[in-house]
């Protein structure tokens, strides 16, 4: 989930990365979302910061967060989830 407040939108920088992880692991395997955590109670901590944060969440549960862009972490968080 790419967590962003509504000054300053979704992080778009990163959605070519994603779309190449989710073309080679598969689609039913991964999904993304984005979410505004100025609307969203249960994101508030997330609030007022001015770095994209994305958030990974298995079986319902946080399991790992990145702050900021950074393709290669992203990546590497994505692939030690799955």
């Amino acid at each position: 989930v790419d967590a962003f407040q509504a000054w300053c939108g979704p992080c778009k920088t990163v959605v070519d990365l994603f779309r190449k992880i989710r073309n080679e692991v598969g689609s039913d395997r991964l999904h993304f979302a984005v979410a505004e955590v100025d609307s969203i109670d249960a994101l508030e901590k997330y609030r007022g910061k001015c770095e994209p944060v994305f958030l990974f969440y298995a079986g319902g549960e946080l399991v790992a967060v990145v702050r900021g862009v950074n393709a290669p972490l992203l990546q590497k968080t994505i692939l030690e989830q799955l």
